[in-house]
């Protein structure tokens, strides 16, 4: 196969589908804001600010286990709000069109703003916690979490570790090395860069398991996030080789399903 055609830019992965969405990450994305938010530990009846919420994942959490007064959940897309909107029933939770630029407004702030697995995807890092910074009450709280890619989210290091190794131009492409801060120093710097107080960072690890191969395979097919939007990119013949390359791999001496570790960096500052 020729040099993979397919743009390593966020804005063209094709995050608009929420069943797409749920099936590839947010039965994982869940259980990973469930652990997020326990390790936050926060005081109940407060606001908080949801920034990138996709499908809602974490304002669940948050309306579920942290006793908030408000919830505003924010997403670009359309599509994940809608879908958010069909899960979510709880009314402290308003959930909005809406993204890094034009984040909504409390008055007073939030005690509260946090996001989950969006930084790798923003253009400007920084500049975004700068924008979350900004919406938070002195003393409150900014805090984020994202995928280990470079390392222990296996479920995704051994999907690019075989694409690689079949498809060498596709490197570009593994969101190990696309996506700097997901390692937890480059977080912290980032955190710190923009002078909040405080700023500790965590490992969170959740087990993902899947009780046949076909069920780590098909998460891949919906066509929504970096890596099954390169399955969807290849001919037939490709992709019967990378199921293979894949099974082969994930298979060798397992009996009772495929358990993988799925490791997030989790990492919370002080406004000043």
């Amino acid at each position: 196969m020729g040099k993979t055609k397919l743009s390593v830019n966020s804005e063209d992965e094709n995050w608009a589908a929420g069943d797409a969405y749920e099936a590839f990450m947010g039965r994982w994305s869940r259980r990973l804001a469930e652990k997020f938010i326990f390790w936050l530990d926060s005081e109940p009846n407060q606001k908080w600010l949801d920034v990138g919420c996709g499908t809602g994942a974490l304002a669940s959490a948050i309306s579920n286990f942290a006793n908030p007064s408000l919830v505003v959940a924010c997403d670009p897309s359309e599509a994940f709000i809608n879908h958010a909107k069909n899960r979510i029933t709880d009314p402290r939770v308003v959930l909005m069109v809406a993204g890094i630029g034009s984040l909504p407004d409390n008055p007073g702030g939030f005690e509260w703003v946090v996001s989950g697995l969006l930084l790798n995807f923003l253009p400007d890092p920084q500049k975004s916690i700068q924008e979350m910074l900004e919406h938070t009450v002195p003393g409150g709280i900014v805090a984020a979490y994202v995928w280990d890619y470079a390392d222990r989210m296996e479920y995704l290091r051994i999907f690019w570790d075989e694409v690689v190794a079949m498809d060498p131009s596709a490197r570009e492409l593994d969101e190990g090395l696309r996506f700097p801060i997901c390692h937890q120093g480059a977080l912290e710097d980032l955190f710190k860069a923009v002078e909040m107080r405080g700023v500790r960072s965590v490992a969170i690890e959740i087990s993902a398991h899947f009780e046949t191969f076909s069920d780590y395979w098909q998460s891949f097919l919906g066509g929504t996030g970096p890596a099954p939007l390169y399955v969807a990119s290849l001919n037939s013949e490709k992709r019967a080789e990378l199921q293979d390359r894949l099974k082969n791999r994930l298979m060798v001496g397992i009996k009772g399903g495929i358990t993988l570790v799925a490791r997030a960096w989790a990492i919370r500052g002080t406004a000043p």
